[in-house]
């Protein structure tokens, strides 16, 4: 039978309840437990897809084409995972499978309430996660913070849930904030008081609590949670901040994090937990034996947690080579010429060029694509990386002065990259890309296939343009090598230049199938090639 684990956030928003669920899923599946973790978002949005990452960081999307909240990330990387749908769940959608039901009259003419409306729609979902993955503990993330009107429906689903499927089937875990008042010296506990004291008031009284501190928290402060809160001492887990977040399950695991949820829901412990290879993994994040600068060109850089994934997914190549990776975030309109491009560029290992959408800054990222291709500075473009790219090199080396895609210029004269067919008929925004995950065939001979090892890959994907199949060959004769197609060789999924050492680009989106212990191959190539290139430039 599914154990339940709910966790909820107090204080402040922001405080890493994803990383908490997360580390404790990795825990939990380091002793041989199947683990799946669920997030509920409050807000309004069915999903985060049509949000600007300004507001809401990237959008991550899964196999099965869902764009989901960036904690997704988090929980496949750490626990190796892959989730779905029905792992982030919002307020909107929820509104909306209740809405269209009572417009269909599935509720044979019912008052439509939040209780009990909402509230089954909400525990539905809970269901049919544990019907879809069947794991030994279902972990769910209530997003925002205790106190916030939104949140409140999830709450109390929550605690409806938890009465019906009787006392040991679930385990509540409220991640507090212990600020630190320089002026008296002391960390002090009355938030973290007033903020269980909210959620008991709700129905719902924490057996375990994961303190948030930047320091060592004295002893006599967390008896006083524990008395205070009427949790138990053991249950009180002080979580400190890390340099990096894989440190996370393992100061948890110091803590006996999983320990005292195992206790709590009856389940035996005595599985030592594996984590040989994460020990090893952190081992290299603290000691590097060198450090790569690589560039990111893109439209968002004011806001790391735009990108997120391409971090992690750098982070994790850089590891295989006992490297720290060092980020030189680039607003890419401020590559306006060649001149400025070079300035800005001749100091980094790499470049690469995420994903994104519109005209803002698209001149700067083809004159950043332009200085790598000539300097054979190596490159990796991701979706709208690729199309510029491939622009790039239509204009500057096929010799199509001015060509562009339709989504910035509609009248091009030549539209190397075009609207993809299927899309030219569809009205509306969300959901509505090609998402999620495709075939894609790799070349062989190709620096791509070189990568993969694979005549075969399956990558996810969002987006709506594509490389124009009436430029192809014109294209391919310069010298650009189409590397990836997808099967009926209609689509083209990667293209590479195979006169520099590393000049690779894909349409759809590795950095969502990155793990800190797999780094993704096209990832790995590009720092491969860094490595590579200092290595050569010491000798």
């Amino acid at each position: 039978m599914t154990k339940y684990i709910f966790i909820t956030g107090g204080v402040v928003s922001s405080l890493g309840k994803g990383i908490v669920a997360a580390s404790l899923g990795k825990l939990l599946k380091a002793r041989g437990f199947s683990v799946v973790i669920q997030k509920f978002d409050p807000y309004i949005n069915v999903d985060p897809g049509t949000m600007s990452p300004f507001q809401h960081g990237e959008v991550f999307v899964t196999d099965d084409g869902a764009e989901t909240d960036l904690d997704l990330g988090h929980y496949e990387r750490f626990t190796d995972t892959n989730l779905g749908h029905i792992n982030n769940v919002t307020s909107g959608s929820i509104y909306q499978t209740v809405i269209q039901k009572e417009r269909r009259g599935d509720y044979l003419g019912a008052t439509v309430q939040v209780v009990p409306h909402i509230t089954n729609e909400i525990k539905a979902r809970i269901n049919k996660a544990t019907k879809q993955f069947n794991p030994d503990f279902l972990i769910t993330e209530i997003g925002g913070t205790i106190g916030d009107i939104e949140s409140l429906p999830f709450i109390e689903a929550i605690r409806q849930f938890r009465t019906e499927i009787g006392f040991g089937n679930s385990l509540s875990i409220h991640v507090t904030l212990l600020p630190y008042l320089p002026t008296s010296g002391e960390i002090k506990t009355k938030p973290s008081q007033h903020s269980v004291a909210t959620l008991r008031s709700y129905g719902i009284q924490p057996e375990v609590l994961v303190c948030r501190t930047s320091m060592e928290v004295p002893k006599k402060e967390l008896e006083k949670l524990a008395l205070f809160c009427s949790v138990a001492q053991d249950a009180v887990i002080e979580c400190r901040d890390m340099a990096s977040i894989y440190e996370v399950p393992l100061a948890l695991e110091e803590q006996n994090l999983a320990a005292v949820v195992l206790n709590r829901l009856q389940m035996p412990d005595n599985r030592d937990a594996d984590l040989t290879e994460w020990i090893k993994l952190n081992d290299r994040i603290k000691n590097p034996k060198q450090t790569f600068k690589i560039a990111i060109a893109g439209k968002y850089t004011d806001l790391s947690d735009a990108y997120i994934s391409v971090v992690e997914s750098l982070k994790h190549a850089g590891y295989t080579h006992n490297a720290k990776i060092d980020i030189k975030w680039i607003a890419s309109d401020e590559c306006v010429n060649d001149e400025e491009t070079k300035k800005i560029l001749q100091d980094v290992d790499a470049l690469v060029v995420p994903g994104g959408f519109g005209v803002r800054g698209i001149e700067g990222k083809l004159n950043a694509i332009k200085y790598a291709r000539e300097n054979n500075l190596p490159f990796l473009g991701l979706c709208l990386g690729m199309q510029c790219a491939v622009i790039e090199f239509a204009r500057h080396v096929v010799g199509l002065e001015n060509a562009n895609s339709t989504e910035f210029n509609e009248g091009t004269p030549y539209p190397v990259i075009d609207l993809m067919t299927e899309q030219k008929h569809i009205e509306g925004y969300g959901a509505t890309m090609r998402l999620g995950q495709f075939e894609c065939r790799v070349l062989k001979g190709s620096k791509a296939h070189q990568a993969y090892g694979k005549d075969v890959i399956f990558e996810r994907h969002r987006h709506r343009y594509e490389v124009n199949n009436e430029y192809k060959q014109m294209i391919a004769d310069k010298g650009l090598v189409f590397s990836g197609v997808s099967p009926d060789g209609m689509l083209c999924e990667m293209i590479e230049y195979p006169k520099n050492d590393w000049f690779v680009a894909c349409q759809f989106h590795p950095e969502f199938k990155s793990r800190p212990e797999h780094p993704h191959p096209l990832f790995q190539g590009l720092i491969d090639a860094v490595a590579q290139r200092k290595t050569n430039q010491e000798n």
